[in-house]
Parts: C-alpha cells; structure tokens; sequence
C-alpha cells in the first residue's frame, strides 16, 4: 500500500487533537463542578444526551472486527451479512420499549447487580468474574490485536507493535476521564467513523463503475455491482441440496437461511444489545425518555451501518472476481477474503487515506475505551466495593476504577503482543463469536426469565447458565456424531475439514430453547412468585409519541430493505 502523504498524516493528526482537546475540556468542566464521584465516573450520572448515548454505542459496537470481519463476510456471502445489523435494530427496539425501563426502575447499574437483585449473590459474583475474563481475554485483547492488524496493513505493514502501545495510549486518555468523556468524545468519533467509512465506499463503488467502463459514476457502480453479483444481493441463503459446492455450504454455515431468524440471530443480537454491560451502560445513567431515545438513535444509525462495513466488501468481491485486486487481496501470495477492506483503502486519493485511518482509529479507541469503562465498573462496584473494602469513599473507588482501567489494558497488551490466544489464527470476528457464543444461550436465558417470569428461581438461573454452555458444546461439536447429521432439530453439513458442523446460529438456537425449558421446570418445583421478583407495571413500558414514530420509521424501513433484497 502506497505511504501516506503529508495531508493523510494533517488529517489524522487533527483528528487526534480534536478528540483529545475535546475529552479534555469535557473532563476539565465536569472536574469544576459537583459531581457524585463513581457514579459519575461510571455512569456519567444523567449527564449523556439522548444523541450522545445513541452515538456512544454505535461508537463502542462498530470496531476493526466489523471493518475488516464483515467486509470479508460480504466479500464472501454478500448483503445477508447485514442481518447481523438490521436484525440489531429491532433488537434495539426491544430493548428501549421493555428491558431499559426494568433495569431504571430498580436502579440496576452494572449487570451482575441485576442478577444479585433478581436471584442471589452467588450467581452474580460468578458472572463477574466471567464477564472480567471475557471483556479483558476475548474482547479487548480481540479488538486491539485487530485495530493493530488492520492499521498496520494500512500503512507499510510494519511498526504492528508500536501502533498496539499507541492505540491503548490513546485509549487511555479517553477512558481515564470516565464515561461522560467517552460518551461525549464518542459522538466526534461517530462522525468521524462515518465520514471516513462513507468516503471508502463512494471510492470502492466508483472503482466498480470504473471497471465496467462506466465513469466515475458511484450510482452507476452500485447497479453494475447488482448485475455483475446478482447472488451476493440475497438476504436469505438457500438451504444447500445434495449437489452443492462447498463455498455454498460454507455460506449456509455461517448464515443459515431464514432458518436462522427463527434461532440464533434474536439471542446475538438481544444478549449483546440488552444484557450486556459494555452496551447498557450508557443508559443506565440517564432517565427513561432520554436512555429510549438514545438506544432508538443507535438503532435507527444501524440501519445505515451495512453501507460503511459490509458494502465495501461485496465491491471489493466484484472487482477482484473481474480482474482488479489480485495482490492487493492476497499479499505474499496467500488470499484472504478479511483483506477486502485495506485492499481498497490503498486507492484513496490524497487526505481521504488520512481521513479512512482516523475512522478506523476512531472505531478501535471508541470500543477499547467502552470495554474499559464496562471492565472498571464491574470489577469496582461488584467485587471490590462488595467484597474487598465494603468502606470505600467515592474518591477511593474512581481511583481503584482508573487503576482497573489501566491493568486491564497492560494485560491486554501482553497477551496481545505474540498473539498468545491465537487470534490471528482463527480470526477476529470468529474468535469473539466463539467464546461468547457458547455461554450467550444461558445467559440471555437467565436474563429473559428474570426479568419477566415473577417465578424464576436462584437455582433455575445456575443451573440455566451451565445448561445454556454444556448444550452449546454439544450441538457444536457432538451432535452429528452423536445423533445423526439428519434429525427433527437440524440438519448438519459437511465443513471442508473431514466433518459435519450444524449452522452456529442453529445450535445457539437449540441451546437457548431447551435452556429455557430446563430453567422453567425448576422454576415450577419453587414458589409461584418468587420472593425476589420485579414488580412491573404496564405503565413502564408506555411510550411517548415522539418516540412511537421513531419505531415506526424504523420499522417501515427495515421492511422495504428486506422486500427489496429477500
């Protein structure tokens, strides 16, 4: 990939001064006044408008696994990717009309206080240190390895550690200041994620038209793609009949069809966007219309979001199927479909290289800070505060929150340095799915029932936790070798590897159902409403007119999308 000018690097640099002078004014005027110490550090303490917690989270979701992941997923399947976004926006829906008004009644701050409060201290504390290892092991390790990755490749494909220590300084800077800063900086990174991201896919569908001997015609370059790619414009898979090719199989894998929505898909999206610390957080410091708003924000932004991450994807697809892109999608002779995104950011013209590095900077900062944040407030106010000083004054426990902050990025560093969790191995995107997939059936479980179900018990939710994991296990890894490749529940296909797999999404499907089924026959064997129940009231979940239409709109688009592209 051709150096950065001059330009690129003015841009770049001003976009780290902004961000940062911003951060610091934020921090500097929220210093000056009184504030409620942790909570304010963690919770921005109402503070967030309904524009900068919906920005917040489209900030802290959108990262280098969706920049050069789901690029390399269109690359491969096409526009069925996009699921993954569009089906987010329902789930958005959701959780601001039914799970947000829950959790503010009852004052719930960090996830493990909603299962102490619902169901017992012992089911929280084990979450805790579960949601620790992950955010620390999975997901920070995974974003700043890949946010390395992707920036290295931008620029000459060296200086990966150095650009490692760089990203986790910047991030710290931001995160240090606690969430009102990130929320606040959170929504220039937005902009500044969805300029640049905007400016690459104008470039990539202006190469297609190019290609095709159409001009420099961006429009035009979109229906060529449609023609000259007719398949990667499905947003529902066939099944695979007995004479499929493998890629078609492999496809199907990772999207089963319209099989899928009736599965998987609704838990992803529901777990991540709604029983998820590093997600709820932003909200659960303001009030229920301003937290509503906000998360209908983020939802109606996710609509759009396919165009930035998976759009250039599918060009990079037509382009290379053409003749174009051929070193550049397989650098050192070895082909890569996650190449997709950088493959194209090397034709950027003069200062939009600078502007595409500053978006994908953003994307990784915004969600290094976020995890952060979400790592602090969880180790902070549920196990150190609960269990190691009961005491703690708030200055002591903003302290201990910034310290947290900075170990948990150290270790990030270390085990991201040699790549001792082999993520380069298996893939950003594919490693995250993996270690959060198996425990998201019981844990999505455990949450549903608590919420809604006056009669879930203690016992129900440990014993759902491990049902949802040992159930994952199975239907991924045992399943057709156990029962057959063909049953009433699945049908499983050959993977390429001398195997059988059933579709990911399928088998989350299957684990959450009967997780669900176990976790209702203890609950039946308790008392008919359970001591520690939530109180609800239809009265909650109201919504306001302002905020009806914004589902509604939503809603009618996320229908002429899926009519449009079925």
């Amino acid at each position: 990939m051709s150096n950065f000018s001059l330009i690129d690097y003015a841009v770049f640099i001003f976009y780290f001064v902004l961000i940062s002078g911003y951060g610091y004014y934020i921090y500097s005027r929220k210093k000056n006044k009184e504030t409620s110490g942790s909570h304010d550090f963690f919770l921005a303490e109402g503070s967030l408008t309904w524009w900068a917690i919906g920005a917040s989270l489209i900030a802290s979701n959108i990262s280098a696994e969706q920049f050069i992941g789901m690029s390399g997923n269109g690359f491969v399947v096409g526009i069925a990717v996009a699921a993954y976004e569009w089906v987010a926006a329902i789930a958005l829906i959701i959780v601001a009309v039914w799970f947000i008004p829950v959790y503010l009644k009852n004052k719930i701050f960090t996830m493990p206080q909603f299962l102490q409060t619902r169901y017992n201290e012992t089911v929280s504390l084990i979450m805790a240190i579960f949601w620790l290892f992950l955010y620390i092991f999975v997901n920070l390790t995974s974003i700043l390895y890949l946010g390395a990755l992707a920036i290295s490749n931008m620029t000459d494909g060296t200086h990966f550690h150095l650009i490692m220590v760089l990203l986790s300084i910047f991030a710290l800077i931001i995160t240090l200041g606690g969430m009102k800063v990130i929320g606040f900086t959170d929504v220039i990174q937005v902009l500044v994620l969805i300029i640049g991201g905007l400016a690459t896919t104008y470039i990539a569908l202006v190469m297609v038209s190019e290609q095709f001997g159409l001009g420099k015609d961006a429009l035009a370059g979109f229906t060529a793609m449609m023609k000259d790619a007719p398949d990667h414009f499905k947003m529902i898979l066939d099944k695979p009949g007995p004479n499929a090719s493998q890629g078609e199989i492999n496809k199907y894998l990772m999207l089963p069809g319209i099989a899928m929505y009736f599965a998987g898909q609704w838990i992803v999206n529901l777990n991540y966007w709604g029983c998820n610390q590093y997600i709820t957080q932003r909200a659960l410091g303001a009030d229920l219309k301003t937290a509503r708003k906000g998360i209908l924000f983020a939802g109606f932004l996710k609509l759009g979001m396919p165009i930035i991450v998976m759009l250039p994807g599918i060009a990079a697809y037509v382009l290379h199927k053409n003749g174009a892109l051929q070193q550049e999608m397989a650098p050192g002779g070895h082909f890569n479909a996650d190449n997709a995104y950088s493959a194209l950011l090397g034709f950027l013209p003069t200062g939009l290289k600078g502007l595409s590095l500053a978006a994908l900077t953003a994307a990784i900062v915004a969600s290094l800070a976020g995890k952060a944040n979400s790592i602090s407030t969880i180790f902070t106010l549920d196990i150190y505060k609960k269990y190691i000083n009961k005491t703690a004054e708030e200055k002591k426990l903003v302290g201990i929150g910034r310290l947290t902050i900075l170990i948990s990025i150290v270790l990030s560093i270390i085990f991201t340095w040699d790549d001792l969790l082999g993520i380069g191995g298996e893939g950003g995107f594919t490693f995250i799915q993996k270690y959060t997939g198996f425990i998201s059936p019981g844990v999505f479980a455990m949450f549903i029932l608590g919420m809604f179900w006056k009669r879930t018990t203690g016992t129900a939710a440990i014993v759902g936790l491990i049902t949802g994991f040992g159930l994952s296990v199975v239907f991924n890894n045992y399943a057709p070798a156990w029962f057959g490749n063909e049953t009433l529940l699945y049908t499983a296909f050959p993977n390429g590897k001398g195997g059988y797999e059933i579709p990911f999404l399928i088998c989350m499907g299957l684990s959450f159902a009967f997780t669900m089924l176990v976790m209702i026959s203890i609950s039946l064997a308790g008392p008919k409403v359970n001591p520690k129940a939530f109180i609800l009231d239809k009265s909650m979940f109201k919504v306001d007119a302002s905020t009806l239409v914004l589902i509604v709109i939503t809603l009618l688009l996320i229908t002429l999308l899926y009519v449009k592209f079925w």
